[in-house]
């Protein structure tokens, strides 16, 4: 997914971890954002924010929905580019066609990962199909790092079968957990999953002590390590635990994700859909982008061509100060 700020803000992340088992859970609330058009579907914006930058290598964090797609119009991203991420795609309800410069055409469903790696440059669109009613899932991203993030582009679609234990339903899609491992492929130790709680359960949850991690709410009121996470919001605990508690706390069902990694450990910049090291590069993929595919200079260039029926995204305009560091 684009993000669709026309004044996006630039980032510049300090991974330093710090190591406290008992520390509090962090509570980060999330920001409305509309994806363009009079008819905006908004999402809810967890990371990157003042507060955190990063989970991991998890850079970015959209949650939207449930959204009737017939008020809202769904989901209408058109062709635009990546550098240095992964998109992990991940649906709750509805169905997304997903198009991109490599040549895939695929569908996003729930229960299955779309990832796509961007490497040195990728261009993709993003459409709700139209037999969507209901829209509602979680786009994340992925930063690459210095060693991985000059690769080809990539994409690869996973189907995830859901493990069951005592009112719990868990779907690994990133790394392992609760003795499942996920296919898909991270180029740093990662953790994502789905998980759904019955009314009245709970899970102790055995993690590697090296992550932070990360848990977002979709639905209900969850324990997290001991403090309770609303709707929409994301707790955070830094690294040192082994294990992690997630309890339910209301009376119906409830349904979180839970991200993890390693600290990253690299200063990195983001700024509208491109991640890299400093301004120079970030401005340059810019002019690339516009010159190449927005002006049609070279078909063939570092973001390709995405077949789509449209014209594709123009990047909005650079700030008029050097993209420079947010402590």
């Amino acid at each position: 997914m684009s993000n669709l700020e026309t004044e996006p803000a630039e980032i510049v992340c300090d991974t330093t971890p710090t190591a406290d088992a008992d520390a509090a859970v962090v509570i980060l609330q999330p920001r409305d954002v509309p994806l363009g058009g009079p008819r905006a579907m908004d999402v809810r914006r967890t990371l990157p924010q003042r507060e955190r930058s990063l989970i991991g290598a998890w850079c970015f964090v959209d949650h939207y929905g449930p959204d009737d797609v017939s008020v809202t119009g769904g989901m209408v991203v058109p062709p635009h580019p990546h550098t240095g991420l992964q998109t992990a795609s991940w649906l709750f309800a509805g169905e997304v066609e997903h198009r991109d410069s490599v040549g895939s055409l695929a569908l996003v469903r729930p229960g299955e990962l779309n990832l796509m790696t961007s490497g040195a440059g990728i261009s993709h669109s993003e459409v709700s199909t139209p037999n969507t009613t209901t829209l509602h899932g979680v786009q994340l991203w992925i930063a690459l790092p210095e060693l991985t993030r000059h690769q080809p582009p990539r994409f690869e679609n996973h189907v995830i079968a859901p493990v069951r234990r005592n009112g719990v339903t868990l779907h690994v899609f990133l790394g392992t957990l609760a003795g499942q491992t996920a296919t898909a492929s991270a180029d740093t130790p990662l953790l994502g999953a789905q998980i759904d709680l019955a009314a009245g359960s709970s899970i102790d949850l055995d993690v590697d002590p090296s992550f932070e991690h990360g848990m977002l709410v979709d639905a209900g009121v969850v324990g997290f390590a001991g403090t309770a996470v609303n709707p929409s919001e994301l707790g955070f605990v830094e690294v040192g635990r082994s294990r992690i508690r997630l309890e339910n706390l209301g009376e119906g069902p409830a349904r979180v994700v839970l991200l993890g990694g390693e600290p990253l450990g690299e200063q990195i910049v983001m700024w509208w859909n491109f991640i890299g090291r400093s301004h120079d590069e970030v401005t340059a993929w810019r002019a690339q982008w516009q010159a190449e595919v927005i002006e049609g200079a070279d078909a063939a260039g570092r973001f390709g061509q995405v077949a789509y029926h449209g014209a594709a995204l123009p990047a909005p305009a650079l700030p008029n100060v050097r993209l420079k560091p947010r402590r």
